[in-house]
Formats: structure tokens, sequence, C-alpha cells
């Protein structure tokens, strides 16, 4: 973690640009995307500071040529957007130390009309909350059924929540007092800062209002894999990290993919070849997809039976990004970044 300074500048000498909200942004070759985010972000006024990781489309000077501090990481050490996120935070307050608030956006994300002005006002009339994130959309949901199911997933409950996700409005002093994002996890991050940040005695809280919109850029049964194994390995680490009661974090969904991905199919198969009509126990599986598509019918979801067999699928990318995380673990290897795009 990468703790930045936690001193506000709110005297008479600490300008408007200070008090105002900034934004970070991170990304890596997002092209067009990263235009089009960092084009939203001015129209905002406040100071903006870009964090490239590699790209070698030109980002770098497309972020100067629209107003942003541009950070080039060091890519000699292992990136994380963790990494990215707290050394675009340090930039931000070494230049505007009176920042209070940031906006965290990733490079492929764009911000909704309304989104920074709505959250500051929520802010502002409940000092309690430390992190406020909306409604993130998927751009081009019909383009594939990849990107229809992530717009399905951030459509989120309102109120009070556990966690937020890559684009939040966060308070500087509680990001700066808990040193930050934890820069070694290669996936999971924000809901990681949220339970450190929760158990200092702040809430997270999500607006119904639009806050995003997100370009997934998925059209491939490989790509949701990844991401999937992605969720898994984060869903391992988190729950090694703060597992531990009260907290709990990411146990269940741990426990759900190492039985449902791992542990039942090497049941089934050695049943399966000790005796061939154990075979039959493999309709568990599909039981437990009509189980869950009527669930998610009855909860209102709009393509319940798909989303049930992608879930089902996803159990096994997730079982096997859990076994990398412990297998990485266990013999103190650091795990690689697992990007789908």
């Amino acid at each position: 973690m990468t703790p930045a300074p936690t001193t506000l500048a709110t005297g008479p000498g600490a300008s408007a640009r200070d008090a105002a909200t900034g934004m970070v942004v991170i990304g890596r070759n997002e092209g067009a995307r990263l235009v089009r985010c960092l084009e939203a972000c001015a129209r905002e006024g406040g100071a903006v500071v870009y964090v490239d990781s590699g790209s070698t489309d030109g980002s770098p000077d497309a972020a100067r040529r629209l107003g942003a501090t541009v950070v080039a990481l060091d890519m000699a050490i292992p990136f994380t957007a963790a990494r990215a996120r707290n050394e675009g935070f340090a930039a931000l307050m070494r230049l505007h130390p009176g920042t209070a608030r940031v906006q965290f956006l990733d490079g492929d994300c764009e911000l909704a009309a309304g989104w920074l002005a709505a959250a500051n006002a929520f802010l502002d009339a409940h000092p309690e909350i430390a992190a406020v994130c909306g409604r993130r959309l998927e751009r081009f949901p019909e383009a594939s059924v990849y990107n229809r199911l992530c717009d399905i997933e951030w459509n989120t409950p309102v109120g009070e929540a556990l966690a937020c996700g890559g684009d939040v409005l966060i308070r500087s002093q509680p990001l700066a007092a808990a040193g930050g994002y934890r820069d070694d996890l290669i996936a999971g991050e924000e809901p990681e800062l949220c339970v450190r940040l929760r158990a200092a005695g702040w809430k997270i809280w999500r607006l119904g209002h639009d806050m995003t919109w997100h370009d997934a850029a998925m059209t491939r049964w490989t790509q949701w894999w990844r991401r999937n194994v992605r969720s898994g390995h984060a869903f391992a680490e988190g729950a090694a990290l703060h597992g531990a009661p009260p907290e709990r974090h990411f146990v269940a969904q741990t426990r759900r993919a190492l039985v449902w991905g791992g542990a039942l199919p090497v049941v089934l198969l050695a049943a399966t070849l000790a005796w061939w009509p154990l075979a039959a126990l493999w309709l568990v599986y599909l039981l437990q997809w009509l189980r869950v598509a009527l669930k998610l019918r009855r909860a209102g979801q709009p393509i319940p039976w798909t989303q049930s067999a992608f879930f089902l699928q996803g159990r096994f990318a997730e079982a096997a990004g859990a076994l990398r995380f412990w297998w990485g673990h266990t013999t103190a290897r650091r795990s690689a970044i697992i990007e789908y795009k």
C-alpha cells in the first residue's frame, strides 16, 4: 500500500481547484475509450491525473492534450490496478493537497452526466460515508452475451453496501488513513479496501444515479473465462486476508467455487470411473442450473436461463482462479495479473 498525505488545505490559501473533487484515471491502450473518458472528466473542471501502464497507442500524449497530468508506471515492478490507483492518488495529492475527494475511473469508462454533482451532494449530507458509487452501465450490452452479463452484474442494490468497484467517489482522508489500496492484489482490491474502511467505522453507499458508461469489449468466451478466473483468484485471496469472523470476506464465494467447480466434479468423475451407472449423478448440475434459473426469474432478472448457465460454467473458472492463488501462496510465487482484454 502507498499512503498519501492526509492533511487537507482548508485555509484562505487553498484554491477552489484544490477544494474540488479530483479525478484519477488508470489505463493502458484504451485508445478512443480513454479519449472519451478524459473528455468527460474535462467537462467537470477538476484536476485529472492519468496513470498509464505501458501504453503503445499514444494514450499518454492524448491525455496530455486533454489537460491531464500523466503518471507513467514503472513497468519493471509487477503491475496491478491497485498500484496504479495509489500512484495516481499520491500524484493528485502532491499537486493539489487540498483535494477532499477523488473520483477513480478506469480508462474504458465515461462519467455519466450529473454523477459528480449528485454524489458530492450526497457526501455533503452524510459525513459518515467514506465512498459512494452509482450505476455502472455497459455501453454496448447488445454486442455480446458477455457484455450483457456484465451490465446485469453491475446493477447492484441501492443503499448501504459492503463494497464498491473500480469507479468510485471517495473521501481523500479515510483513503489516505487506510494506506490506500493494497497494491499487491492483482484483483479484488476495491472490496478489500472497503473491508478496512468499514472496520474503521466508515460506511459505503450505492446510489441509484447513473455513474459511468463502460465498454467491456468482451466478445469471446475465452475473455469471459479469464474474467471469472480473475474473480476466483480475488475471492480466495480476499478470504485469506479477511475470512475470519465476523467479516468472512469472500468465504462463501470461495467455498461455492471450490465445491461446484473443483471438488464435486472430481468426486463425480471418480464415481463414474468406478461404476459407470453413477454417471447419472452428473445430473446434479442440470438441477442446479434449473434451481438458480428459477430463482433468478422470480427475482425479475432479464435472462435468467442464460445467466444461470454462465454462473454454473463460471464456477469452474473461479475454482481455477482460487487454486491458482493457493498454489502461488503455498509456493511463495506472486501471481501475474489476469487480463481479459
